[in-house]
């Protein structure tokens, strides 16, 4: 699971999928489009102000837009709802860093993405920050 310093934070695992991933908003009322349904990690949230959905670059049709490329990094939980700090650890450094990013909490897991032209400088702060990046 997770080591803590002396400070308190956690130094956490994670790893990076991948593909290259779009995050698209559409209308509120809009069906949950089938290209929306597939890959290893999707994000599928409806608001009463929009419907926005994570996945694959690859999934997406021809007419759909999505103004960035993210690289998504999966934090390797999973973390009991009573541990606090989790996201925050991770977070930090990257804040610190001008790093920008969208993050999307799971039922076991935490998963942070961050645009693709940030994806060096994210990874040296995470480590920078005791993160340990794993590789498969």
């Amino acid at each position: 699971m997770t080591a803590a310093n002396q400070e308190g934070r956690h130094k956490l695992k994670f790893r990076k999928l991948p593909r290259p991933y779009a995050i698209v908003r559409l209308a509120a009322a809009s069906p949950i489009p089938e290209w929306a349904r597939k890959g290893e990690f999707t994000s599928i949230t409806r608001t009463a102000d929009e419907l926005s959905i994570v996945c694959p670059t690859s999934n997406l049709p021809p007419d759909v837009h999505s103004p960035h490329r993210w690289t998504c990094l999966k934090l390797e939980g999973p973390f009991p709802f009573s541990q606090t700090g989790v996201l925050l650890s991770f977070i930090e450094p990257l804040s610190n860093n001008g790093v920008p990013i969208f993050a999307i909490s799971t039922y076991d897991t935490d998963y942070v993405l961050i645009q693709e032209e940030c994806t060096e400088r994210a990874i040296t702060s995470l480590r920078q920050a005791g993160h340990e990046l794993w590789t498969e």
